[in-house]
């Protein structure tokens, strides 16, 4: 948040001072990151909170929910933007400063470092909402770089080619809005409870499948709340033992799957009466 703060700052004075469209629109996307980060940074506090009353499997679809404001943000900062660089695309131009490229540079180096640090710490934590941070930094790399661009053909081609720093402003709209796109889908796929990517329910599968006396594992469901996982299995047993040699088995096949991954909240076991062989 800081540094998008700083960047922000810096890219609209730097945009104002030198007569560059694409920086100003940079810098406004900046600004737009700041209130992303703050959404997250809430989303991801409210999902953290423990079970209660009216919310018994926790908070956790609140990181979702933060994820998709983010991207909406991003689509419509897009749109907003694209507008404003066409209304000015054919009005009368002044040169760019060269000093802007040096600003832009400084932009893509800082935000290609956070990229990579903060997209890995989402993966490891798998978090859409701390990813979707992540691709912001990676939104703001591909739009500096296409300012760059525009405003070194504005200022090598000269009068002719001023409009370049608009194209380029253009350019870095849809980019904004392709990013936006990509953090959609993943926070859709959260809130309608798509099953979770990774060898989570490979891993699941193998604790049950590991407790003595467990023939067979029927079902496998695995949901993601948040930051949180809760499953539902099925586990067949032999159908002779008693009532209370079953529900032995189920706080064992309960207690080793929550042992894989700590992000396992909680396991329903539904213990099935396996068919005698013939």
């Amino acid at each position: 948040m800081i540094v998008n703060v700083a960047f922000a700052i810096i890219k609209i004075i730097a945009g104002v001072f030198g007569n560059a469209y694409a920086l100003i629109a940079d810098g406004i996307e900046s600004s737009l990151d700041v209130a992303g980060s703050i959404v997250i940074w809430g989303g991801l506090r409210f999902a953290a909170r423990p079970p209660d009353a009216t919310h018994p499997y926790g908070h956790g679809k609140a990181e979702p929910l933060a994820a998709i404001f983010v991207a909406l943000g991003v689509l419509a900062a897009a749109v907003l933007l694209a507008v404003q660089s066409t209304r000015t695309i054919f009005l009368p131009h002044r040169a760019p400063a060269p000093f802007t490229l040096a600003v832009l540079l400084t932009v893509v180096a800082v935000k290609e470092t956070l990229f990579r640090y903060v997209v890995r710490f989402g993966r490891s934590i798998e978090s859409i909402a701390v990813e979707a941070d992540a691709w912001r930094h990676r939104a703001d790399v591909l739009t500096s770089l296409a300012a760059f661009i525009g405003i070194s053909i504005a200022l090598i081609g000269g009068e002719k080619w001023r409009s370049a720093d608009n194209w380029a402003a253009i350019f870095v709209c849809l980019i904004i809005a392709t990013i936006g796109v990509r953090l959609l889908g993943p926070a859709l796929h959260d809130i309608l409870d798509t099953a979770p990517r990774g060898e989570i329910i490979d891993l699941v599968r193998k604790a049950a499948a590991s407790v003595p006396r467990v023939i067979e594992i029927d079902k496998c469901l695995v949901r993601k709340m948040g930051l949180n996982f809760y499953v539902d299995l099925h586990v067949k047993v032999d159908g002779s033992i008693s009532v209370r040699e079953g529900h032995h088995i189920a706080h064992q096949v309960k207690t080793a799957v929550q042992q894989t991954d700590p992000r396992i909240a909680d396991v329903l076991v539904h213990i099935e009466p396996a068919r005698p062989a013939r």
